[in-house]
């Protein structure tokens, strides 16, 4: 080999290690899950490619977005699964599933009726602060009588 060429080799040798000590740092500083990824409940693949399909084109999304989604989406399932466990059936039915899951999949209503019953109980609140005004205002149980009251009776 002549010596450029040996020079080329050396330097791309030099680069080639550099770019892999650099791709390392940059994916241990960028993946601090790297630990967690091996114990995530699903293919963070799969997972990530569902938000995508739901996210916005635009959205980029952090490591730790996916993994805690996935960590949360394994969450869920526990407790969906915990739900079905108080059944004392052996098998799992899809009306059980469809009553455990009910939580998850009707939070919008929930949010709503909740909004009502706290507007509801606001109105509430309302007739009682008008009861109570009309009371203090109506019976004086701790004043005393007027003296000149008491005077024209008599």
């Amino acid at each position: 080999m002549s010596e450029f060429e040996e020079e080329f080799n050396e330097e791309t040798e030099v680069e080639e290690k550099e770019i892999d000590t650099i791709s390392e740092e940059e994916y241990t500083e960028d993946d601090e899950y790297t630990e967690d990824e091996e114990k995530l409940p699903f293919a963070k693949a799969e997972v990530v490619r569902l938000m995508k399909e739901h996210l916005d084109d635009d959205k980029m999304i952090r490591e730790r977005v996916k993994v805690e989604m996935n960590k949360f989406l394994g969450d869920v399932l526990a407790n969906v699964c915990k739900q079905l466990n108080e059944y004392p059936y052996s098998t799992v039915e899809y009306e059980m599933l469809k009553e455990s899951t009910y939580p998850y999949t009707n939070i919008e209503r929930i949010n709503e009726e909740k909004i009502r019953i706290l507007k509801h109980l606001d109105a509430i609140k309302a007739d009682c602060d008008a009861l109570s005004m009309d009371v203090k205002a109506t019976l004086k149980l701790n004043d005393k009588p007027d003296t000149q009251d008491e005077d024209d009776l008599f």
